[in-house]
């Protein structure tokens, strides 16, 4: 009984409400790092984190043509003016529905990582905060649509319509040179941001950088599953495709068709080209098919333009007519006895 009484007393059951919250607390911390699997002391790959980079950039691509493909049958040009703000558009809503919703971009979830708040200081995952997101979707769409839109921009902003030319002039010039200064310290920043990465591993852009997001492994304990029947087929296509370019050129294409056209229509081709007459076989050549220039011959009735069969003979020792199929022998010009008539 007194077991029971101190049990059901308030001070113990506030001790056990004490209890059940640190435990609470405890799996909550748990479940945002250990249990969904997110790491992030465990380092990335480079080459991962660039090819997630290379992903997202084709899927824009693919994205904007796509697009630009339901206005083929519209007038040519339609999207040119505005092709800047589209493409900007498009590259937003992209990462609307994939970085603000889950911190990861398609690139990223296919190599199995996704972006870890670095300014927090917890050491387990933390995700991007929404304030994050904003600001690496703008800083990843902004310097490229300004990059686009520079002349543009200098155009509109360096002609006031109430100055004098020189004034304006004056101002854009100053305009240009501005816009020529940060584009030239962003690309600076940019090659200093990747030589860093090369030798830390984090942050392959600028933008991350700032923001404070950093790649980490979304489950770095799965186990990928590799499976090489595309590289096998891959490797067999170009092995066979080396092989045929090896080979191609041991083959005497010209003799194998003549033999083929031989022995399918040798006979009666033979038969009809035997029964024409000397200037009916002399007015094509027998490999060319049309008049032959500098006309020889090689045996038999049929004329060769002297290329022609030159270089079948260079190409071949042993050649055949194409035509009638007998043993070439030499090379000799057509000679033509011409009888003159007068008239009387």
């Amino acid at each position: 009984m007194t077991r029971l009484q101190n049990s059901s007393s308030p001070f113990f059951l506030k001790e056990m409400a004490g209890l059940e919250g640190e435990d609470n607390q405890k799996r909550t911390v748990r479940g945002s790092g250990s249990e969904t699997g997110v790491d992030p002391l465990t380092p990335v790959l480079r080459i991962n984190q660039l090819d997630a980079l290379e992903l997202d950039s084709a899927l824009e691509q693919l994205v904007w043509t796509q697009f630009s493909q339901c206005f083929q049958n519209c007038r040519p040009g339609l999207l040119t003016p505005l092709e800047p703000e589209l493409r900007a558009l498009l590259q937003l809503l992209l990462l609307r529905f994939t970085l603000y919703s889950s911190s990861t971009t398609v690139g990223q979830s296919l190599l199995n990582l996704r972006y870890h708040n670095t300014l927090s200081s917890s050491p387990c995952y933390r995700p991007l905060s929404p304030r994050q997101k904003l600001g690496l979707a703008l800083f990843t769409a902004g310097p490229r649509w300004l990059q686009e839109r520079s002349h543009s921009l200098l155009l509109s902003l360096g002609l006031s319509p109430g100055g004098s030319e020189f004034n304006s002039g004056f101002l854009q010039k100053g305009l240009r040179s501005c816009l020529t200064l940060v584009s030239s310290i962003a690309q600076l920043a940019s090659l200093i941001n990747f030589l860093v990465f090369l030798k830390k591993g984090h942050h392959p852009v600028v933008a991350e950088r700032m923001v404070g997001a950093r790649a980490v492994f979304s489950k770095p304990n799965v186990i990928q599953d590799i499976t090489y029947q595309y590289m096998n087929r891959e490797l067999l296509w170009h092995g066979f495709a080396e092989f045929l370019i090896f080979l191609l050129p041991l083959i005497n294409m010209r003799k194998l068709k003549s033999t083929v056209c031989w022995i399918l229509l040798g006979g009666e081709s033979a038969g009809v080209d035997c029964g024409r007459n000397g200037q009916g076989v002399w007015k094509e050549c027998g490999l060319c098919g049309e008049w032959p220039t500098m006309p020889h011959m090689v045996g038999c009735q049929h004329v060769f333009c002297y290329y022609c069969i030159k270089s079948h003979s260079i190409a071949n020792t042993h050649i055949t007519c194409p035509k009638c199929g007998a043993e070439a022998g030499k090379l000799e010009p057509v000679k033509m006895e011409v009888e003159m008539v007068g008239r009387g």
